[in-house]
């Protein structure tokens, strides 16, 4: 089912909706500040094959977390680096790849001991959230095919395979996240999206660029 959230009360009833649908291992689609994402409970090794299924792909899904203290439960370890790259990134189009907790009961994909993070800039991600705990989420659009503008775009894309598709007028980004790899001895930039080298190296400033490494 599709909910327009410009309209408060049919948000409400979206978000509760989204926030049941995942709690059950459903998979649904939700605006975050870059693209529009279809997510499902990160717990659920069901639940992210479904994910992947209607997508057609096997590729690992990056981690959308609702708040910053999340991640510390998720991470092995966070290097000085990594918690200022946050600071000063999150929320907002920054995804860091670290090493996850060992015992963490999850299956995202073949990552070594690694999983790719990120806390989303957009109202609606963070209220579902904060109440669902960690999310696996990737771009709500089948393989080979555009980003899907709207989420009736990406209703017409990944149809019934979806429970819940939640909608707002609102224009995003459509700009792919900066991704930085934090689980190595100097930082890394794997992509450049939203956040460019010169404003990592800002922060963080023996960053290594896509192009510098070997």
């Amino acid at each position: 089912m599709l909910y327009d959230c410009s309209v408060l009360a049919e948000r409400e009833r979206g978000i509760a909706a989204a926030i049941e649908a995942v709690g059950r291992g459903d998979l649904i689609v939700m605006p975050t500040d870059t693209v529009y994402g279809i997510g499902a409970d990160a717990f659920k090794s069901w639940s992210v094959t479904a994910l992947n299924n209607a997508k057609g792909r096997t590729t690992p899904v990056p981690v959308l977390v609702g708040s910053r203290h999340t991640l510390d439960g998720l991470v092995f370890g966070l290097p000085q680096s990594a918690r200022d790259l946050v600071d000063a990134f999150w929320p907002g189009a920054l995804t860091i790849v670290v090493e996850h907790a060992p015992s963490l009961q999850w299956d995202l994909g073949s990552t070594d001991g690694t999983v790719a993070v990120r806390m989303p800039l957009h109202p609606i991600a963070l209220e579902v959230l904060r109440e669902t705990g960690p999310m696996a989420v990737a771009s709500a659009n089948k393989v080979g095919q555009a980003l899907p503008q709207t989420a009736e775009e990406a209703r017409d894309q990944l149809g019934y395979s979806v429970s819940v598709y939640l909608s707002t007028p609102a224009e995003l980004d459509n700009v792919t996240s900066t991704i930085v790899d934090v689980t190595g001895p100097t930082p890394r930039a794997l992509r450049l999206g939203s956040i460019g080298l010169d404003q990592l190296r800002e922060v963080a400033p023996d960053m290594q660029g896509p192009a510098e490494q070997g």
